[in-house]
């Protein structure tokens, strides 16, 4: 008798969570406002050949005058009316409300409704027109016995396993109800006390090849069933919970699966050749034919249901087109089982098959209960679609799966929950729980945690599961807490907080993407050296990333179609390979930049993001790591860079950073340049331990500027002419820096003018001009040695 809302906020609170509250109606809109209506009289309109105008009685003092068009309206007829202010739920289309009209000079009060305009069906060629124990002025909901419920829509969380069922949530109202209110409500099951063999007609031989992916397997024969629609409180009780009803056999199965949370399967016992059911796997590469038609290859690990002669279904997840319940079958063999959640797992996951059997046996079923709820089916099954039970029990478990023991110590229970609770309430928590208290000893109790609850397994989980039916919110918050500052911290950690807290100062944004992703971004040759999934959670993410590359590519991608062209990114994360039969993994740092520098304004004019934007970015982390001299090497082929740099600490590749291929680029879906970096964060680290702050004295000693004009063929890189400058530059030569490129006018073609300046400075007297001067001819006469240089 609780408020809808009130229940949500409880169940919330004992870890199911409720995420919406509906309001369920057996025909939508609920008929709401809707009248039935006798048709008093029908005359002809004035101004139209095919409409009429009624005079229709829904109850009051005066008939309504409504305008129809359909051609079977007479006078006598009961109908249904929707007045002028109410809404009508068409079958396909919105809602509309319905107001006073003119149609062609004759005023309307009203509609006159064809059944699919009300959502009750989908005839159109005339209005609906009732039976004539119909009552004028009733309302139509009262009249159709719509059925109106709430459907709380509850989001579990993968341990709970339990709770995959209405009783499994009625367990848990019943629990939490009795600690908050002392309510001394108890879990009510189906009664199956009824249950008895009709007679031995119709026996089926079973055998269990694979105990172990099939520890339980039960089942029974019915015959003379009759199939056909399911009764109306079913179809309306599955519908509610968004099952579509097909027949009154498979309807009872999706009732009791929802009901307990164990899947059932009903054959057509006609079709099962030798009339024997074999659990077994077949062999690699077998063809099987599904329910929907589709040929599925199996694999030598998946279980199958086979008769005499063949595959009849995927054990525990899809069933075949050969074998199941038709119109007109007259005996089903109904089986119910308990398969390996982790068999179930893969065969599902292997074929793509995300059905509800699959679903809750991949979770964990009650194996204790597969005789009890196999019994409250087929009740149901007589009950809905006549028959007998015509055969034994059949029940195959060689190896029972018993409960758990957990053993409870009081002294652990304060020390984690923090609160005293009486030993009743706890005694009643449990037992409401289905946990029993097998002994109570003066300071532990041993306890029997039911085999279904698979997420009950230490003392641990036991004072979870009594503190959430307690309550969290009754735990008191103490007024003040004690803890002890630990020095020091995770080195690793402090190491990406610094290098963070660099690149966002510089404008980059952190990214976080699946190290699970798409084999389609690979080619041959990279796929042979990749980690593939052995069960994949879908056929496009199969594979564990190679490289860094291709996660960033589809942020920029998403971003790009959303607008946004500048993106600067940084991404820690860790690449996987193979080779041969042995795994590694390596951490690395990817860093991405495309677009403009920064936004464009009044100030100052957009700036695109170029090489030695990178550069910079790189150059700025690697001497966060300590590290501030390399070796840069050119990159004259790569799969993915169309141009840029090496960096190599003695024979390690430390950094690797340029522009994408256009090619590459093209694949992703993106149209600006990107520049992207690969740096190994775990050989940077190596060269980072024991490092320790440096610095040095403010110079004392001027620096003194010098630039150069060097026209150089198009091959020459800058690299090429910084490298000769810090060999001949040595301790004196503290900067070189490209400030200008030109290409173009008064230029021969293949050639371009880099204006490069060096900053010299000596840390121990000031430089004379002649020292300079001496540095700087040495310098231009190896520009033209080595790079034909010519200085403008």
């Amino acid at each position: 008798d609780l408020p809808p809302e009130h229940l949500a906020d409880i169940l919330t609170n004992t870890g199911l969570e409720v995420e919406e509250i509906e309001q369920f109606e057996s025909v939508k809109g609920g008929l709401k406002d809707l009248v039935i209506g006798e048709v008093r009289s029908v005359e002809k309109h004035p101004n139209a050949d095919k409409l009429v105008i009624t005079k229709t009685y829904i109850g009051g003092d005066e008939d309504l005058q409504i305008v129809c068009g359909a051609p079977n309206v007479a006078a006598g007829q009961k109908v249904i009316v929707a007045p002028v202010g109410s809404t009508i739920h068409p079958i396909d289309g919105e809602p509309f409300k319905i107001r006073k009209a003119k149609i062609r000079g004759e005023e309307s009060f009203g509609m006159i409704c064809a059944e699919d305009e009300i959502g009750l069906g989908h005839e159109h060629d005339g209005i609906m027109v009732l039976n004539g124990d119909a009552v004028a002025g009733q309302l139509a909901v009262e009249y159709f016995d719509i059925e109106t419920d709430v459907v709380f829509e509850i989001g579990l969380t993968p341990n709970r396993s339990d709770a995959m069922s209405h009783i499994g949530v009625a367990r848990d109202v019943v629990a939490a109800m009795n600690s908050l209110f002392d309510a001394g409500l108890k879990l009510k099951k189906p009664n199956t006390s009824d249950f008895s063999i009709d007679n031995h007609d119709l026996p089926i031989k079973v055998s269990v090849k694979d105990q172990k992916a099939c520890p339980r397997y039960s089942g029974i024969s019915i015959s003379g069933v009759e199939v056909k629609p399911s009764p109306d409180w079913m179809q309306k009780s599955l519908m509610a919970v968004g099952v579509r009803p097909i027949n009154n056999i498979v309807d009872v199965t999706n009732y009791v699966l929802h009901e307990y949370g164990q899947p059932l399967h009903a054959f057509d016992a006609d079709k099962i050749k030798g009339k024997e059911v074999i659990v077994q796997q077949l062999p690699e590469g077998s063809i099987f034919k599904a329910l929907d038609e589709s040929e599925r290859k199996l694999s030598a690990e998946d279980l199958m249901i086979c008769d005499s002669e063949g595959g009849m279904c995927i054990a525990g997840v899809f069933g075949g087109i050969g074998s199941g319940v038709s119109d007109s079958t007259t005996n089903i063999f109904l089986e119910s089982a308990y398969f390996s959640p982790t068999s179930i797992r893969r065969t599902s996951t292997r074929h793509d098959l995300r059905t509800d059997a699959a679903t809750h046996y991949e979770k964990g079923t009650d194996p204790s209960m597969t005789i009890e709820i196999m019994k409250r089916a087929a009740l149901l099954i007589k009950e809905v679609a006549g028959g007998n039970i015509s055969s034994e029990i059949i029940d195959i478990y060689p190896d029972p799966i018993y409960d758990f023991d957990v053993v409870l110590s009081r002294k652990n229970f304060l020390r984690l929950s923090g609160i005293e609770i009486e030993d009743n309430k706890i005694k009643q928590i449990l037992s409401d729980l289905d946990i029993t208290v097998v002994k109570k000893h003066k300071t532990k109790w041993d306890l029997q945690v039911p085999v279904y609850r698979t997420d009950v397994l230490r003392e641990q989980d036991v004072i979870e599961e009594i503190l959430r039916i307690y309550g969290y919110n009754q735990v008191p918050i103490p007024l003040k807490l004690n803890s002890s500052i630990v020095p020091g911290g995770n080195e690793e950690y402090k190491l990406e907080n610094r290098i963070s807290t660099l690149l966002r100062g510089i404008g980059f944004n952190e990214l976080f993407a699946n190290s699970i992703t798409k084999s389609a971004h690979y080619d041959e040759k990279e796929l042979e050296q990749t980690v593939v999934l052995a069960n994949s959670m879908t056929a496009q993410l199969d594979i564990l990333r190679s490289n860094m590359l291709y996660g960033g590519l589809e942020v920029i991608a998403y971003n790009m179609n959303r607008q946004i062209n500048s993106v600067k990114l940084y991404e820690f994360g860790k690449t996987y390979h193979r080779s041969g039969d042995s795994f590694k993994e390596n951490k690395h740092l990817a860093l991405f930049l495309s677009g403009d520098l920064m936004e464009e304004s009044w100030a100052a004019k957009s700036q695109k993001i170029e090489y030695q934007h990178m550069k910079a970015a790189v150059d700025e982390t690697l001497k966060q790591f300590g590290i501030d001299s390399w070796k840069q090497q050119e990159i004259e082929k790569d799969e993915h860079l169309s141009e840029g740099v090496r960096y190599l600490l003695g024979e390690d590749i430390v950094a690797t950073f340029g522009k994408l291929k256009a090619t590459v680029l093209k694949k992703a879906g993106i149209k600006n340049e990107v520049y992207y970096a690969d740096l190994e964060w775990d050989k940077m680290k190596e060269k980072n331990e024991h490092k320790k702050v440096r610095f040095s004295e403010i110079p004392k000693y001027p620096q003194i500027r010098r630039d150069l004009a060097l026209l150089v063929n198009e091959s020459v890189k800058f690299a090429e002419i910084e490298s000769l400058a810090r060999k001949l530059g040595k301790n004196i030569l503290q900067e070189v820096n490209l400030f200008d490129v030109y290409r173009g006018k008064n230029l021969e073609e293949g050639k371009k003018s880099y204006a490069v300046s060096y900053v010299f400075q000596d840390l121990k007297k000031t430089l004379t001009d002649e020292e300079i001067e001496t540095v700087m001819t040495r310098l231009i006469d190896k520009y033209k040695e080595e790079l034909n240089a010519e200085i403008r």
